[in-house]
């Protein structure tokens, strides 16, 4: 089947899609539970994007003769995970809070650093980049996009309390996911960081200072809503831009894709968390059983989508790219998401949310 022509900008694209995702995931996210899970999530998503990243890149460079470049970019994309099959899952089956929201948050903070890295690896193609200055634009640009989504959050939060009408709350909160991913974008920083530090300070600190029950509820409400029709969008737009033969083009790459995602994901979850997690505290530790619902619940999903449909259209190779990450994307999606629910219950961590800590 022939592929669509569909001309859209990528920064218009993005714009569109990530913040409206990142922001709904971060609105909902319960600190109360993220911090014994502090710990695990910034090892998953901090260094493990970057080791998924590196996996993915050496074995498609090696494997298939990509260019180390585009290897990268590819190697970034696909660097961030999508759990949304295995939250609905745990929903369904009852597992422990704080594995639940350990998922998420990874989820929503490896989004953020996979699409700097991404960035990064962009514009490498083009300009070749010093690793060391690599690494410290990539903790710069962190830093300061969570200081913009700080600063944006606890404005909006303070004018949210003012604020006794649902729908203009409901604006302010729509304004400050688009308008905090503008800004950052404008001054060069990660939008999406920016926006899902706003939407953790809103959804938390907003909440508790001043923010209705009836406001409260229409947020959750609208902006799931929002999402679930970004996320269609996004997948709509695989649809009409891939055809059967580019994915037939891109198989080989596909494959050896899909390994490295898997193997990458299994050195994250046992190596740095089974092993390195062990130096936290002890009350922050993965139970071992959580270890193969994490493992498990690598999913790739609507910002590897959206990232490989905002590819620049002078990239070389792009439909190649491109290809490779839908690939691995249906890949993820039916052979992990039609299984979870399976793995969940073999680990025994389907109950009633009390096992591991939770």
């Amino acid at each position: 089947l022939p592929a669509a022509d569909i001309a859209v900008s990528p920064d218009v694209l993005l714009a569109i899609l990530l913040p409206g995702l990142g922001f709904e995931a971060a609105l909902k996210t319960d600190l109360g539970h993220l911090r014994p899970a502090a710990g695990a999530v910034t090892l998953l998503a901090a260094p493990g994007v970057r080791i998924t990243a590196a996996i993915v890149t050496l074995t498609l460079h090696l494997a298939t003769g990509l260019d180390l470049g585009l290897a990268l970019v590819v190697g970034a994309m696909v660097s961030a995970t999508d759990p949304v099959a295995v939250l609905a899952i745990f929903r369904r089956v009852g597992a422990p809070p704080r594995l639940a929201t350990t998922v998420e948050a990874e989820s929503l903070f490896n989004d953020g650093t996979g699409i700097v890295l991404f960035a990064i690896a962009v514009g490498a193609v083009s300009t070749p980049l010093d690793p060391g200055a690599g690494a410290v634009a990539f903790v710069a640009t962190v830093v300061i996009s969570s200081a913009i989504g700080l600063v944006a959050g606890f404005v909006a939060s303070r004018v949210i309390a003012t604020v006794d009408d649902h729908l203009v709350e409901l604006t302010i909160s729509l304004l400050v996911a688009y308008g905090t991913y503008l800004v950052a974008g404008y001054l060069h920083e990660s939008g999406v960081i920016a926006t899902v530090v706003a939407g953790i300070v809103i959804g938390s600190y907003g909440r508790r200072i001043g923010m209705s029950q009836r406001t409260a509820e229409a947020l959750d409400t609208v902006w799931e809503f929002l999402a679930f029709l970004l996320t269609a969008m996004t997948f709509l737009l695989v649809g009409l831009a891939i055809s059967l033969d580019q994915l037939a083009g891109a198989a080989v790459s596909i494959a050896w894709a899909f390994a490295a995602v898997t193997v990458g994901r299994a050195v994250v979850v046992y190596g740095l968390l089974g092993g390195a997690g062990r130096l936290l505290r002890r009350d922050d530790r993965i139970p071992t059983a959580w270890l193969h619902v994490l493992f498990w619940a690598g999913l790739r999903g609507a910002v590897a989508t959206a990232l490989a449909l905002s590819l620049p259209l002078d990239l070389p190779q792009r439909q190649l790219l491109a290809g490779t990450v839908f690939g691995v994307v249906v890949l993820t999606l039916v052979i992990q998401g039609t299984t979870a629910g399976l793995v969940i219950r073999r680990a025994g961590v389907a109950t009633d949310g009390a096992q591991g800590g939770a």
